[in-house]
């Protein structure tokens, strides 16, 4: 769990400290920007491979160089002297970072009997779930008291001490050898090109207006290209670098389309809640990453109680009431308004909080009951592939549904706002005259009464957009609740219970 939460808060850790690094650098926040694309990109290209490089270069000798060199990588970021070094550091550190994830996972599923997986899996999983929310504040405490650099520098110990308990408590298991098996070129390069592609077209997509970008529609047409080019090549190589065929399981396939949209709506969501604080309530931004806290607090306090429990409830049922506590907190998201509180933001959350114990637990041990402990690296590889990918295509969905309904909202705001209009009239007058009697003049008086009743248009336009997206994230849980029925029942139930 050391080397999960390690890997997982320094996804979210150096977001706050990008102005700063721009400024530190000399370089533009859209330059800067590259550090967190570099990442992402590695990260997303090693995911699928792990279980093979697991099966090749062996379990703990693979897991030991991840963290070893995620840890080295990590040192280096934080002493790079410019921009290209950062960023070549940086993709270092994503590509021994993407190996952890689901190395730490398979070994967690392997080492408890399948009766207290689930008690494992709350266990571990506290560390996919509360890094993300306790990242943006711990980057914005050590940037604004120290240096975007210590961002960096704290995976020292969390990486040293990892390796030492890797080297002193997990060994390989016995069907898990060095293999001697060919290595796959061609599927490498293709998955390579096709996930780098597509990772870089989900990142950069908004900021680029999409496909009136020529970039971005290159990436797009290339990663479409490889990616099917990828499976043809796998389902007929002798030796495939990833096992496709796991995805025959019904459970599997079912608990994999559930964990996408799940990081869909999870990163989306940890994307728009510090930028409704900070853009319309005026929080600081370190005061957002607190304000988001109750998220991480409701499923530290809930993973250990749905850890214990599952043993005694179908996953399946478990599932059903996450998905539907999980739709009311973003329901409850979209009825806020200008005026909201800190409880009215703080209950929504801690219970989505709650919600996501409720998901992340049993979606995980239910999916991978079906799984032969043999194909258990490659099975979990692909699992977090597709929340990862599942957690961009969130941001890049949420933030163009976001911009795109603000646009909408400002023109109809904006259409009632005329001269005819009587309402925006007296406002305007009065605004005007209340200009007049602080010394302005008339004629300046009149552009900023119009000035500031524009601001207000966009304000209520702001907010009336993330009210749909909160919204429509909402309708997105409910609308995979019939996927619950294509999922088996583990018969790994109760002590003692046998895994089919």
């Amino acid at each position: 769990m050391f080397a999960t939460f390690m890997e997982v808060l320094d996804t979210t850790v150096v977001n706050v400290s990008l102005p700063h690094i721009a400024g530190s650098l000399s370089v533009s926040v859209d330059e800067a920007s590259w550090a967190l694309t570099s990442y992402l990109v590695a990260n997303a290209i090693i995911l699928p491979m792990t279980g093979w490089l697991a099966n090749f270069f062996g379990r703990k000798r693979m897991l030991l160089g991840a963290v070893f060199g995620f840890t080295a990588a990590s040192v280096l970021c934080g002493l790079a002297p410019n921009l290209s070094t950062l960023i070549f550091f940086r993709i270092i550190q994503g590509a021994t970072g993407g190996a952890l994830q689901p190395l730490s996972q398979a070994v967690m599923l392997e080492a408890f009997p399948p009766q207290d997986r689930g008690k494992a899996m709350a266990f571990w999983g506290l560390g996919i779930v509360v890094a993300p929310m306790l990242g943006p504040v711990i980057g914005g405490w050590l940037t604004d008291n120290y240096s975007w650099r210590w961002v960096f520098y704290i995976n020292l110990p969390v990486g040293l001490a990892s390796v030492l308990m890797t080297r002193w408590f997990i060994f390989d298991p016995p069907y898990i050898r060095r293999s001697n098996r060919g290595i796959d070129y061609w599927g490498i390069g293709m998955l390579a090109l096709g996930v780098a592609a597509l990772q870089m077209a989900l990142d950069k997509g908004q900021e680029d207006d999409w496909f009136a970008s020529h970039f971005i529609l290159v990436c797009a047409i290339l990663a479409a290209v490889a990616l099917v080019a990828f499976v043809i090549r796998e389902l007929r190589a002798r030796d495939p670098v990833v096992h496709l065929r796991v995805f025959k399981n019904r459970t599997y396939s079912a608990g994999v389309f559930l964990m996408t949209v799940l990081g869909f709506v999870l990163y989306g969501s940890l994307l728009l809640v510090p930028i409704f604080l900070q853009t319309l309530l005026g929080y600081p931004a370190l005061d957002a990453g607190i304000a988001m806290a109750p998220r991480g607090l409701g499923s530290f306090l809930m993973m250990p109680v749905v850890g214990t429990v599952l043993g005694r409830f179908d996953p399946r049922k478990v599932l059903a009431v996450g998905l539907i506590v999980a739709s009311w907190s973003l329901y409850a998201l979209s009825r806020l308004n200008l005026s909201a509180g800190y409880w009215d933001i703080f209950w929504p959350q801690f219970i989505q909080g709650a919600a996501l114990a409720m998901l992340f637990v049993p979606l995980t041990t239910a999916t991978m009951d079906p799984i032969p402990k043999e194909e258990m690296g490659n099975a979990t590889s692909m699992f977090n592939l597709m929340r990862n990918l599942g957690g961009s295509c969130g941001i890049a969905a949420a933030t163009t549904f976001l911009f795109r309904r603000q646009q909408l909202h400002t023109m109809e705001l904006g259409a009632h706002v005329t001269q005819f209009n009587p309402a925006a009239r007296m406002m305007s007058k009065g605004m005007e005259g209340a200009m007049i009697a602080r010394g302005s003049d008339p004629f300046q008086a009149s552009h900023q009464a119009y000035a500031s009743i524009w601001g207000l248009i966009e304000r209520q336009a702001s907010m009336l957009s993330f009210v749909d997206t909160f919204l429509a994230m909402a309708i997105v849980f409910l609308l995979v609740l019939p996927l619950l029925f294509a999922m088996k029942r583990p018969q790994s139930r109760g002590r003692g219970a046998a895994m089919h």
